[in-house]
């Protein structure tokens, strides 16, 4: 999943703050998915492969990561 491979379509999480200052944006693919700082878009991004994705995604919505 190279930046220079693959062309991205980026969103930015429904979960993001209103003035946009803790944002984050994903971008989906069939071999999984990356993630980036909307505030920092040309700092680099998180790769995923699917398999990876399905787990994190999983444990989210289970809250796993809620820190409670």
């Amino acid at each position: 999943m190279g930046e220079a491979a693959v062309r991205r379509r980026w969103r930015r999480s429904g979960r993001s703050s209103a003035s946009g200052s803790d944002c984050v944006e994903i971008a989906l693919a069939d071999v999984g998915a990356a993630v980036r700082d909307s505030k920092d878009r040309a700092g680099g991004a998180l790769s995923f492969g699917a398999a990876q994705w399905s787990r994190f995604v999983g444990g989210a919505k289970g809250g796993r990561y809620d820190g409670r």
